[in-house]
C-alpha cells in the first residue's frame, strides 16, 4: 500500500525521464569510460534517474508522507509564460535585459515577491549568464538590445 503519494509520483516521474533518456540515447555509440561516445552521458544519466526513481518508489511504500496540496495554476502559468517570453525577446533585447525580465517576472509568481530583491538577484544572474554563455561558451547572442 502506498503511504506517501508525493514520493510515489516523484519516483514515477524520475523513472519515466530515465527510461526516456535510455530509449532516446540507444542509437548513439556508448564508447567507454575513458573514451566516451555521444550515447554515454544520456544512457548513464537515464540509468541513474531510473535507479533513484525506483528507490523513491520503494520509500513511498514504507514511509508515511504528507498529503499532496492542490495544484496552483498561477505560479505555473507565470513561470512558463516568462520562459516563453524570454525565448521570444532574447534576440531583440539581448541576453542581459532578457534575463532580468525573466527573473523578475518569474519571481512575481511567488506570494513572497519583493521587487527590490528580485531586481538585485536578476542583475546578478544576468551578469552570470553573460559570463557563462557569451564569454565562456562563446554563444552568438547579443548582450544588449539591438537598437542600442
Amino acid at each position: 500500500m502506498v503511504r506517501s503519494r508525493k514520493d510515489l509520483y516523484g519516483g514515477l516521474l524520475l523513472v519515466a525521464f530515465g527510461v526516456a533518456a535510455i530509449v532516446l540515447g540507444r542509437d548513439y555509440p556508448l564508447g567507454s569510460t575513458a573514451r566516451m561516445g555521444p550515447g554515454y552521458f544520456p544512457r548513464m544519466l537515464g540509468i541513474l534517474l531510473t535507479v533513484i526513481g525506483c528507490v523513491l518508489i520503494l520509500i513511498s511504500l514504507r514511509n508515511e508522507g504528507s498529503p499532496i496540496p492542490p495544484w496552483k495554476w498561477r505560479p505555473t502559468v507565470v513561470v512558463l509564460g516568462s520562459v516563453v517570453l524570454f525565448g521570444a525577446i532574447v534576440q531583440y533585447l539581448g541576453l542581459a535585459l532578457s534575463t532580468v525580465v525573466l527573473i523578475v517576472m518569474s519571481s512575481a509568481a511567488s506570494t513572497e515577491f519583493r521587487a527590490k530583491e528580485a531586481v538585485i538577484g536578476a542583475i546578478g544572474l544576468a551578469v552570470l549568464a553573460v559570463a557563462v554563455f557569451i564569454l565562456g561558451l562563446k554563444l552568438q547572442l547579443p548582450i544588449w538590445p539591438v537598437f542600442i
